[in-house]
């Protein structure tokens, strides 16, 4: 059985105080949810604030991205060692707005993915879809597509070391959010791509997260899905109160 997995993405937001603040509302609330493995990925420059704030706390903490090489010169990126040496259990990587805003290819992507693994990092990997996509009925073969190089060249050891979150990036940020066949669909056609590529032992054990929009509200009726084994969370993830509703509803 899949154990949920519900990450918090701060993505660009909040300043030292208010991520501080938020860490310590989530770590003394934490033991309440321990049903759910709990996530939170904060700017990299508060992760060790963060870290500090979450304590002795559950929760683990992730890097929003890091870059594929060890060391060198290449200005205002992260390695996965130096999320590693800032005790970072996770990273998120092929993020849509990594994607469509930075042009990351999912050859980038996979770079990354095999460079977090070989640092003991566990990617979050992300794929979806653009709304003129899905009208134009592409939805599977871009989630294919996505899934196929970002993780090229995996083992079957390395990818039951993975997480993937499936993103329609129509639903990102605009209050528009996956109806919960539509995101099952998604993720049941992911699991078969784990299952014919690796075996069906990764395919039962990787878990795929939705993203998009997720809330209190409308967590249950999507985490209630066979193949939905948790969430990356955006906005709602700022608040104590909403992303606590949203590990309730992952039980």
């Amino acid at each position: 059985m899949r154990r949920p997995f519900v990450a918090g993405n701060w993505k660009m937001n909040l300043n030292r105080a208010q991520a501080v603040e938020l860490a310590a509302g989530l770590a003394a609330k934490a033991g309440e949810h321990g049903h759910v493995e709990i996530g939170v990925c904060p700017p990299s420059i508060y992760l060790e604030a963060v870290r500090q704030s979450l304590g002795n706390s559950t929760i683990g903490l992730g890097g929003q991205n890091c870059y594929h090489e060890a060391k060198g010169a290449f200005t205002g990126e992260i390695s996965p060692a130096m999320l590693v040496d800032q005790k970072c259990k996770y990273v998120i990587l092929g993020h849509s707005e990594r994607r469509h805003i930075f042009k990351e290819t999912s050859q980038d992507v996979n770079k990354k993915v095999l460079a977090a693994l070989a640092a003991g990092l566990t990617p979050i990997v992300c794929v979806g879809e653009l709304l003129e996509e899905r009208k134009a009925g592409r939805t599977g073969t871009v989630v294919q597509e996505q899934f196929d190089g970002s993780l090229a060249g995996l083992t079957s050891d390395q990818a039951g070391k993975i997480v993937i979150a499936y993103e329609p990036v129509w639903a990102i940020g605009t209050g528009v959010v996956a109806t919960p066949e539509q995101a099952e669909e998604v993720h049941a056609d992911l699991r078969k791509l784990l299952e014919s590529r690796y075996n069906p032992a990764v395919a039962a054990s990787v878990r795929i997260q939705y993203g998009g929009s997720v809330t209190a509200e409308n967590a249950k009726t999507l985490l209630t899905q066979p193949n939905i084994d948790g969430a990356l969370v955006g906005g709602a993830s700022l608040k104590v109160d909403s992303f606590l509703g949203i590990l309730a509803a992952a039980k």
